[in-house]
C-alpha cells in the first residue's frame, strides 16, 4: 500500500496530520541533519525507525471519555460523552435506551371543528372518563387537554360574505362559531370533569374549501409549551382528530400570504394571531418542532383521507395514523393502541450536526437483530434495553469555530445524549524549555522555518502570521485555497487549472466561457474575472473594441444616450426608447431640454468649479457637436410661449362669445316673427267699420259704395269686436317694444 504520509511532501505539521490518523510529524530539531532524510512527515513506525525520538513524534490520539459521576438520565445513558478526534480518525461508544413502565402521559386533543366533524365532537364528551380508566393500566399519571382548529380566516378558505363571515353555517340554519386558525381551549389537567365541560361548550364552525389548517395548529400546540402545560417528565401525545387533509406550505399564497412560518409560538389570549399573516408550516419544519419538543402524534382520521395521513408517516418521525369509526366509537381503544405502539418503538436521530463530522449509528435490538439508527427497534417491552453503536468520523479541518457539541436524541423521549467534540487540527508540540521543536520543514522550497521554543506551535506569533494570509478579515485564510506558512500563502494544486496570487485568490479556470473558450480566448482569468487583451472587451472578452463605433449616432452619442453598447449592438436602458440606436423616444424630452445643463459648458468663464467638473463627466460628448447658434443657446422663449398661449385662449373665448350672441339673436328673431304672424291673424278677425271701408276705397281710387244702415244698426251699433281687437293690438305692441329694447341692449354688449 502506498505511504501517503511520505509521498505527500507535507511541509507543515498541521498539513501532515490532516493526511490521516496513521501519519505523524517529527519535531526533533536535528532530525533533518542527515542528508538521507527526505521529510518529517511519515508513518509513526517509519519516523521512529529513521531515528526520531518518541517524545518528538507528533501523533495525536483519539479519546472517548464518559463521565461516571452526576448521571441524571434514567432512560438514555450516558447523558454526556467527550470525544477527541483528528482528521481521518474514528471514535466509537455505546448508547443505551431503556423505556420505563407506567410513564406519565400528557394527551392533548387537537380537534377539527368544521361542520363535518359534528358527531365526533359530541362523542368526545364520553371519552375522557373511559380513557382515563384505560390509561391507569399503562400510566401512573394521566392528563388531558383540548384545542380546536378550522382554517385560515381569509378568502378563499372561508366565505367573506357579510352574512356568513361570522357564521359559516348560516345557509344550513345552524348556529356556528366564527372560523379560526387555532384556539387553545383547555390546558393539560387531571380533572376529567373539567375536560368534559370544555368539550360540552365547544361549537362547530366551518369553511368553504376541503383541506383544513391542521399543521398550523399542530405547530402551535408543539411550541407553546407553557400555554399547553407540557410536562418535562411526561410522555407527550398530540391526538389530531379530522376527516380532511391539511394545507401544506405554499398553499397560503392563494390568499396572498407569502411570509414563511418562523416556527415560534404566536398565541395571544389562547388564540393563534398569525393565521392571516404567516404561511402554513412545511412538513420538514413541523417534523423538526415535534422532535425538538419530544411530541408523538396520533392521527385519528375518519373517512377516505386516512391514507393521505398514512403516507406522511415516513416524513414525520414519531407519528402513527389510525382510522376512527363512525362517531368515534373506537376512540378509546385507538388512543391506547397508538400509545403502546409509540412507546414500543425506539429510534434515534442526530441533532445539531457539525460540518466535517460523520455519524454512523447501528441499533442492536433486544431480539439480537441490527437496524440503522433511524429505523430503530420495534416491539420493545418495558425495561428492555436497546443498544446503539455510535461511530463518529472526522473528515477534515475545513471549518473552525461554530458548534462544539452534537445531540443524540431518541425520538419521543425527553432525555438526550450530548457529545462534546474536540478537533485536533493543529500540532500540539508541547512545552519544552530545553529543546526547540520544529513544526515546519526548513528544507522546503517555501523558505523560512518555524521553531517552537518554550511554547507550542500554536503560539501567538503563528496566529499573527496567519492573519497576514487573509485578504480581508472576514475571508478565510489563503481564500480557502491554500496553506499559510509564516505569513505566506502556498496555493493548492487543482486538477481544473492553476491557483495563484498572494492570497490564492486567482485561478485560470473559474472565469466565464464563451463558445467553449475561457474568456473567449481573448483574455486571461484573474480572480474569477476575465482580463481582456488589447482590442477586446466584455465580461467574456467576446467583443471587439472596434464594435463600439456601430453604436454611435450622427451626433457622436453612444446609443443616443439611452442605452449601452454591447458588442456593437445597443441595449436600450430607457424603457421609453427603441430603435437600433435607441433613437426613437416619442415621450422623451427634446435634445435641448435633456442637455440644458450642458449649455453652461460652452461658457466656462462664468461657470463655477462644480459645473466645470460636471462638464468633464456628464457632458463630454456634448462639447463636440452642439451648435453654438442652436436654439439651446438662445435661451428659453418663455415670453413667446406665453404670448402664443394667450392669443389662442383669447381667440377661443371670442369665438365662443360670437357663437352665443348669434344664438340669442336668432332666438329673438324667431320670437318677433311669431309675434307678427300672430298680429296678422288677429287683424283679419277685426270687423271693418263703414269709415274704414271708405278710406280703403279712396286709396284704391274708387268711389266707395256705402250701404245704408239698417234702422237697428244706426240706433245700436255693435263695437264689441272692435274693442277686443284693439286690446289684442296693444298687447302685441308692448311685446314688440320689449324685444326691440332687448335687441338694442345685446347690440351694445356685443
Amino acid at each position: 500500500m502506498e505511504n501517503r504520509c511520505a509521498t505527500s511532501n507535507a511541509v507543515t505539521c498541521t498539513k501532515c496530520l490532516a493526511l490521516g490518523p496513521e501519519c505523524g510529524w517529527c519535531a526533533q530539531e536535528d532530525f533533518m541533519a542527515d542528508a538521507t532524510q527526505t521529510g518529517r512527515c511519515d508513518t509513526v513506525f517509519n519516523l521512529k525507525k529513521r531515528g526520531c525520538q518518541s517524545d518528538f513524534v507528533e501523533n495525536p490520539t483519539v479519546h472517548v471519555t464518559i463521565p461516571s459521576d452526576h448521571e441524571t438520565n434514567t432512560q438514555v445513558t450516558p447523558g454526556k460523552v467527550s470525544v477527541q478526534l483528528r482528521p481521518g480518525s474514528e471514535a466509537n461508544f455505546i448508547l443505551k435506551v431503556r423505556p420505563l413502565e407506567k410513564y406519565p402521559v400528557d394527551l392533548y386533543y387537537l380537534v377539527d371543528v368544521s361542520a363535518s366533524m359534528h358527531n365526533n365532537i359530541e362523542k368526545l364528551n364520553s371519552v375522557g372518563f373511559a380513557l382515563s380508566k384505560k390509561m391507569e393500566n399503562i400510566s401512573i399519571d394521566f392528563r388531558l387537554g383540548f384545542g380546536s382548529y378550522v382554517d385560515k380566516t381569509v378568502s378563499p378558505y372561508i366565505s367573506i360574505h357579510p352574512g356568513r363571515i361570522h357564521n359559516q353555517c348560516s345557509d344550513y340554519n345552524l348556529d356556528c362559531m366564527p372560523p379560526h386558525g387555532y384556539i387553545h381551549v383547555l390546558s393539560l389537567t387531571d380533572n376529567i370533569a373539567e375536560f368534559r365541560n370544555a368539550v360540552n361548550k365547544q361549537k362547530i364552525s366551518g369553511n368553504i374549501d376541503t383541506p383544513e389548517g391542521g399543521f398550523d395548529a399542530m405547530l402551535q400546540a408543539a411550541v407553546c409549551q407553557s400555554h399547553i402545560g407540557w410536562r418535562k417528565e411526561a410522555k407527550r401525545l398530540l391526538l389530531v382528530m379530522t376527516d380532511q387533509t391539511s394545507h401544506l406550505a405554499l398553499d397560503s399564497k392563494l390568499a396572498g400570504i407569502v411570509i414563511p412560518h418562523d416556527g415560534n409560538c404566536h398565541l395571544k389570549d389562547n388564540v393563534y394571531v398569525k393565521a392571516t399573516s404567516m404561511e402554513h408550516p412545511s412538513l420538514g419544519q413541523l417534523s423538526e418542532k415535534l422532535i425538538d419538543n419530544n411530541i408523538n402524534v396520533i392521527f385519528a382520521v375518519q373517512g377516505s383521507q386516512f391514507h393521505w395521513y398514512k403516507d406522511l408517516l415516513p416524513l414525520l418521525p414519531g407519528t402513527v395514523a389510525r382510522q376512527i369509526e363512525s362517531q368515534a366509537a373506537n376512540l378509546n381503544d385507538l388512543v391506547v393502541e397508538a400509545y403502546q405502539k409509540l412507546i414500543s418503538e425506539v429510534k434515534i436521530q442526530v441533532d445539531n450536526q457539525i460540518q466535517d463530522l460523520n455519524f454512523n449509528i447501528t441499533a442492536i435490538c433486544p431480539d439480537g437483530s441490527k437496524k440503522t439508527g433511524m429505523e430503530g427497534c420495534k416491539n420493545v417491552g418495558y425495561n428492555e434495553e436497546v443498544l446503539f453503536n455510535v461511530s463518529v468520523t472526522m473528515r477534515g479541518c475545513h471549518t473552525t469555530g461554530g458548534r462544539k457539541y452534537v445531540i443524540l436524541k431518541p425520538i419521543g423521549f425527553n432525555e438526550t445524549t450530548i457529545i462534546n467534540v474536540h478537533k485536533n487540527c493543529a500540532c500540539q508540540c508541547g512545552d519544552s524549555a530545553k529543546h526547540k521543536r520544529v513544526c515546519a520543514d526548513e528544507t522546503s522550497p517555501f523558505g523560512e522555518q518555524s521553531h517552537c521554543s518554550d511554547t507550542n506551535c500554536n503560539s501567538n506569533r503563528e496566529i499573527l502570521s496567519s492573519e497576514r494570509c487573509r485578504r480581508h478579515q472576514d475571508q478565510p485564510i489563503c481564500s480557502g485555497q491554500g496553506d499559510c506558512v509564516d505569513g505566506k500563502c502556498f496555493c493548492y494544486k487543482n486538477k481544473l487549472g492553476k491557483v495563484y496570487g498572494k492570497y490564492c485568490e486567482m485561478d485560470d479556470f473559474s472565469c466565464p466561457y464563451h463558445h467553449g473558450n475561457l474568456c473567449s480566448g481573448n483574455g486571461e482569468c484573474e480572480a474569477g474575472k476575465c482580463k481582456c487583451f488589447a482590442g477586446w472587451e466584455g465580461d467574456r472578452c467576446q467583443c471587439s473594441s472596434q464594435s463600439a463605433k456601430h453604436c454611435q449616432n450622427s451626433k457622436g452619442q453612444v446609443c443616443s444616450g439611452r442605452g449601452n453598447c454591447v458588442c456593437g449592438k445597443c441595449e436600450c436602458t430607457d424603457p421609453r426608447s427603441f430603435g437600433r440606436l435607441c433613437e426613437y423616444c416619442p415621450t422623451c424630452n427634446s435634445a435641448c431640454e435633456e442637455n440644458w445643463n450642458c449649455v453652461q459648458c460652452h461658457h466656462p468663464n462664468n461657470a463655477s468649479q462644480a459645473i466645470l467638473d460636471q462638464c468633464k463627466t456628464s457632458c463630454t460628448y456634448m462639447l463636440h457637436y452642439i451648435d453654438q447658434a442652436s436654439e439651446c443657446f438662445s435661451g428659453r422663449s418663455y415670453f413667446r410661449i406665453f404670448s402664443i398661449i394667450f392669443i389662442v385662449t383669447f381667440l377661443i373665448g371670442l369665438l365662443t362669445v360670437l357663437i352665443i350672441r348669434q344664438i340669442i339673436l336668432q332666438w329673438n328673431s324667431n320670437k318677433v316673427k311669431s309675434s307678427a304672424d300672430y298680429r296678422v291673424s288677429t287683424t283679419k278677425k277685426i270687423p271693418l267699420t263703414r269709415k274704414s271701408l271708405a278710406a280703403q276705397a279712396l286709396r284704391r281710387g274708387k268711389k266707395p259704395k256705402l250701404q245704408p244702415l239698417k234702422p237697428e244698426e244706426e240706433r245700436n251699433p255693435d263695437f264689441s269686436h272692435f274693442f277686443d281687437s284693439r286690446h289684442t293690438l296693444n298687447a302685441f305692441e308692448e311685446r314688440t317694444e320689449i324685444h326691440k329694447r332687448n335687441s338694442q341692449w345685446l347690440t351694445k354688449v356685443f
